[in-house]
């Protein structure tokens, strides 16, 4: 795997690349600059890598158990220190999951497993920072 970051400016704008898939802008805006961002910042590109990571292992487990799925969404929001270098101290992972009939207990289960055996981003964050979870079932 490899990922790589070419600046493309204006400010700190790089143009994000990986060898599966599509080109993306890794932005940031500095207070001193007045502009729309083109981009997620690094930082909130780790906050999707553990909802892609831990949203694909549950989807995954789900569709195995069969569950009738009509939607299914995953949210991550961290906190971040005061000081430098401003790593997560906490992230809260929600999961939203829609469908008709669905087994709860499975549901949680599936996250269970993602959480302690399959999310490889999960456990590297894991190691710095505490991580909760919660769900929430709607009917279709």
């Amino acid at each position: 795997m490899e990922g790589k970051v070419t600046w493309v400016g204006p400010g700190l704008r790089m143009l994000g690349e990986s060898g599966s898939g599509p080109a993306f802008a890794v932005d940031h805006v500095m207070d001193d600059e007045d502009r729309p961002t083109a981009g997620p910042t690094p930082m909130e590109l780790v906050l999707m890598a553990l909802a892609g990571c831990t949203g694909m292992d549950v989807l995954s487990i789900m569709k195995k158990q069969r569950q009738p799925l009509t939607g299914f969404e995953v949210t991550a929001r961290g906190e971040r220190a005061e000081e430098h270098p401003r790593v997560y101290t906490h992230i809260e992972i929600e999961y939203l999951i829609t469908g008709e009939g669905l087994d709860p207990e499975g549901i949680v289960r599936a996250i269970e497993l993602s959480e302690t055996k399959y999310c490889s981003v999960a456990a590297m964050l894991g190691e710095t920072v505490e991580i909760e979870t919660a769900h929430r079932i709607e009917d279709a």
